[in-house]
C-alpha cells in the first residue's frame, strides 16, 4: 500500500520542528516500514532484552584473533568465515526459552504486543553483521534488531532501545551499564553440559544486591553476621530498597499473570527462584514481606544459611542464575550453570 503523504506539504526545511513525545506514548512502537517475510512488527509493549554477540554465541577464538592480530585480520577472518556457523554461547538457551514464552502468549493472547523483544546489541563492525545473520537463522531465533556499534561502546544506545536487561559477556560494559541505571550481568557458560528444560523459562536471582539493595549486605560485611541479624530483626516490617533487577523480575511477574488470568498457573512457561544465603528463621522473613509489599511473587525460595548455592541450582537448572558476588558465581559455574555477575553493591569492594 502506497504511504500516505503528510498534509499539508512543506518543504523539508520549512517544516515545524515536532515536538516530543509524551514518555507514555514513547514506550514501545510498531515497526512501521515494511515486514520481513515470517516475521512480525515490533511489539508495541515489548520487555527488550538486549544481547551481545559474545553472550549469544560462543566468539571465544574470534576474540583471541581480535587481540593478538588487530582488527583488520578479525574482519577478515570474519569475512572469510560468514558462512560458519557461530556456536551457542551462554545467553543462547535463555534466549531460546524467551522465545518459547512468546509463542505461548501469542496462542493465549493473538492481539497482545507484550511480548519479549530480543536486541542483538555489539561494538562489531558491521562487516561482521552477515555471519551473525546467518547463524541466527541457523538456530531459528527471532532476532529482527541489530545494533553494530564498529568498535564504539553500544550503552549509549541502550536508553534509546528503551532496554529491561542487558546481558553481556564483557564486564566493562556492564558496569558502564549498570551505572546508567539499566539491568545488567555479565553472562558466564557452565563448566560442564547440562539438560535444560525446552517448555518453562527459568530465572533465579540472588536477593541483596540483586533484587534489593545492598543496605543488609553492607551491614554484613562491615559489622559481621550478629549485626546483620539483629538489624533484620529490628527492621523486619521495612521493606527493603530495590536493587538493579527487581523490574526485570517484575516484568516477569506481569507475564506470569497473564497465564494466571488464562487458569494456566500448573502450566505457566515461566518460573522464578529466589536463591540466598540468607537464613530463613534469622532474616528470612523481611525478604518475603518486601516481596509481598512490592505485589510480586516469587515461585520458589530457597534460604541457604550460608550453603554452597551451586548443588541447588543444578537441581533447578535454571536458563540464567543472578548473583552479585563472584564467590557464588564460580561455584554455580563448576557445576554447570549458567550464570549472570550483577556488579552492583558493596560485594564489588570485597571481591567476593
Amino acid at each position: 500500500m502506497p504511504k500516505t503523504q503528510p498534509e499539508p506539504e512543506m518543504p523539508l526545511e520549512s517544516q515545524p520542528p515536532t515536538p516530543p513525545e509524551p514518555e507514555s506514548s514513547q514506550r514501545r512502537k510498531k515497526y512501521d516500514g515494511p515486514t520481513p517475510p515470517g516475521s512480525e512488527p515490533k511489539p508495541k509493549n515489548a520487555i527488550t532484552i538486549a544481547v551481545s554477540s559474545r553472550a549469544l554465541f560462543n566468539m571465544v577464538d574470534d576474540r583471541r584473533i581480535y587481540e593478538e592480530e588487530g582488527l583488520e585480520k578479525y574482519m577478515e577472518y570474519q569475512l572469510t568465515n560468514e558462512n560458519v556457523i557461530l556456536t551457542p554461547g551462554p545467553a543462547f538457551r535463555f534466549v531460546k526459552a524467551l522465545q518459547h514464552v512468546n509463542a505461548r502468549l501469542r496462542d493465549l493472547y493473538p492481539d497482545d504486543q507484550e511480548l519479549f523483544d530480543i536486541v542483538l546489541m555489539t561494538n562489531n563492525h558491521a562487516q561482521v553483521g552477515v555471519r551473525l545473520i546467518n547463524s541466527v537463522n541457523h538456530y531459528g531465533l527471532l532476532i529482527d534488531r541489530f545494533c553494530l556499534t564498529g568498535g564504539k561502546s553500544p550503552i549509549g544506545y541502550l536508553k534509546a532501545y528503551l532496554t529491561n536487561l542487558y546481558l553481556s559477556a564483557d564486564s566493562e560494559k556492564v558496569q558502564e551499564a549498570i551505572q546508567e541505571g539499566i539491568a545488567s550481568a555479565t553472562m558466564f557458560d557452565g563448566a560442564k553440559d547440562m539438560s535444560y528444560c525446552d517448555t518453562q523459562l527459568r530465572v533465579a536471582f540472588d536477593g541483596d544486591a540483586v533484587l534489593f539493595s545492598d543496605e543488609s549486605e553492607q551491614i554484613a560485611k562491615e559489622h559481621g553476621l550478629d549485626k546483620f541479624f539483629q538489624h533484620e530483626t529490628l527492621f523486619e516490617n521495612k521493606p527493603l530498597a530495590q536493587g538493579p533487577l527487581k523490574g526485570f523480575l517484575e516484568d516477569l511477574g506481569r507475564l506470569q499473570k497473564k497465564f494466571y488470568a488464562k487458569d494456566e498457573r500448573l502450566l505457566c512457561p515461566i518460573r522464578t527462584y529466589l536463591v540466598t544465603a540468607r537464613s530463613a528463621a534469622s532474616s528470612g522473613a523481611r525478604v518475603l514481606k518486601t516481596l509481598r509489599r512490592w505485589g510480586l511473587e516469587i515461585d520458589e525460595a530457597l534460604f541457604l544459611a550460608g550453603a554452597p548455592k551451586g548443588p541447588i541450582l543444578v537441581k533447578i537448572r535454571p536458563h540464567i542464575f543472578f548473583d552479585d558476588q563472584m564467590f557464588h558465581i564460580e561455584g554455580a559455574k563448576k557445576l554447570g550453570t549458567i550464570t549472570a555477575h550483577v556488579p552492583y553493591g558493596v560485594g564489588q569492594k570485597y571481591h567476593t
